[in-house]
């Protein structure tokens, strides 16, 4: 993680900041607009452009927008939803020389441009607004939004009015949560990131290429990670995850179970061989939970697991029993869940945005969270969050959960801290799967690994 995600409330504070510091309001609006503007030029061309301008500073972007586009030979027009209300925006209106028309009798123009509302929408478009902006988009061969599509929230990924399909979302500064968190994600077309020359951190990133780099020449199979799979009823979940695992940098991987096809590396043991294999002092992590089952059998293996001193993967059936007790608060080794979903409300019960769940989760249990789908969320106990950028939507297929259990078990039992194992494996297991390409199934991803693997070099 390293590009940070800023919420409503964190990007005002940073343009409250820099304005302290001694830039202008007025300078900054003016950075956005012409790094909107170029953007735009790059992206469309020099299309007949209609600018959609709000009354607040998203407006103010839009009308610098417009000044721009004109300069560089664009045909433009700007249509305003109402008279500027802020000294800045009122001060690119006047910047603006053409007419401006009302956005209720605008005509539509082969790119359109949305600048009416960005950071800190907090309530739904008026339906005539909402209905007139999708109508004039339906109209467009090139859509742009500028911050924000106008109707997405700023900080949990929620529409707060019907949205239209953009073809381009431009940010200013940094991503904000709704740039990856579905359903607003969806709508956002490719979404660049326009510098306007602000500082600021969060405790919220992007997941990005992590840098692993391969084994020394003093390593071996050991240093480099022994990873013990729990296997169970379902034994071709478990051997996906030890597969997974076998290719994503773990250096020794015992699968204690039987049944399921596995590489002749993946060292296999029965399942009465479970009590030795677990107090084996060279062991690294432990990955329990794909095709685990529920039976008594089941849940008295995962009891002695998490009575274990090993780092431990919780996934799968693995899950179905955690909030039930406190086992994981009590546990003093690292603890890394990854549920889906489904599994994420049966077991933690939460409420708020995707990263607020999965950060409240984190903190309770004392774990780092995998909260996977779409817009898969990494959270760890002290705070930090990352966001998953969207993966191929052809993971949405049996076993590829497995595949990311092992992936991520990988990079614990080598060494990683739990936070950057479970970043690094979501990573991977994206671009395993952008590797693949359409109509993957779960064993493709592993096959892809190495690949993948390799560009984090």
């Amino acid at each position: 993680m390293s590009r940070p995600i800023l919420t409503a409330a964190e990007m005002r504070a940073a343009e409250a900041a820099a304005i302290a510091a001694g830039t202008p309001a007025a300078e900054l609006m003016e950075r956005a607009g012409a790094a909107a503007a170029e953007a735009i030029w790059r992206f469309a061309g020099p299309l007949p452009a209609l600018v959609l301008c709000g009354p607040g500073n998203n407006g103010g972007d839009g009308y610098v927008i417009a000044r721009r586009l004109a300069e560089r030979g664009t045909k433009v027009r700007v249509a305003a939803l109402a008279e500027p209300r802020t000294p800045e925006a009122q001060a690119a209106r006047a910047g603006w020389r053409g007419a401006v028309e009302p956005f209720a009798e605008a005509a539509p123009a082969p790119l359109l441009v949305d600048a009416l509302f960005g950071t800190g929408l907090a309530r739904p478009l008026d339906a005539a607004l909402s209905n007139r902006l999708r109508e004039l988009a339906g109209q467009a061969r090139v859509r742009v939004a500028v911050d924000l599509p106008s109707g997405a929230a700023t900080d949990d990924g929620a529409l707060l009015s019907p949205v239209p399909d953009f073809d381009l979302t431009i940010a200013f500064a940094t991503l904000k949560p709704s740039h990856l968190l579905q359903p607003a994600a969806r709508h956002m077309g490719r979404v660049v990131v326009a510098d306007i020359g602000l500082q600021a951190d969060s405790m919220l990133g992007m997941i990005e290429r992590p840098v692993l780099p391969g084994p020394g020449p003093d390593d071996h199979k050991y240093t480099r990670g022994y990873l013990l799979v729990v296997g169970g009823v379902m034994p071709g979940a478990a051997a996906l995850a030890a597969s997974a695992a076998a290719r994503a940098g773990a250096g020794y991987v015992v699968l204690v179970g039987e049944g399921g096809a596995v590489p002749e590396a993946v060292v296999r043991r029965p399942p009465e061989a479970f009590e030795a294999a677990l107090i084996d002092a060279r062991v690294k992590a432990v990955l329990i939970g794909p095709g685990l089952g529920r039976d008594t059998k089941a849940m008295a293996r995962l009891e002695r697991v998490l009575e274990s001193p090993h780092t431990v993967l919780l996934d799968g059936d693995a899950l179905w029993p955690i909030g039930l007790d406190d086992r994981l608060r009590r546990r003093k080794a690292t603890t890394v869940c990854t549920p889906h979903a489904g599994e994420f409300r049966e077991a933690y019960a939460d409420s708020g945005s995707k990263v607020e769940a999965a950060r409240s989760a984190a903190a309770r249990n004392r774990q780092t969270i995998v909260y996977k789908g779409a817009d898969t969320v990494v959270a760890a106990p002290d705070g930090r969050a990352a966001i998953a950028r969207s993966g191929p939507a052809w993971l949405a297929t049996a076993g590829t959960g497995d595949v990311l259990a092992g992936i991520v078990a990988a990079r614990l039992a080598a060494g990683l801290p739990a936070f950057e194992a479970a970043c690094a494996g979501v990573w991977l297991h994206g671009r395993a799967a952008e590797l693949a390409g359409p109509g993957l199934i779960a064993d493709d991803l592993v096959a892809h690994l190495p690949a993948a693997l390799a560009d984090c070099a």
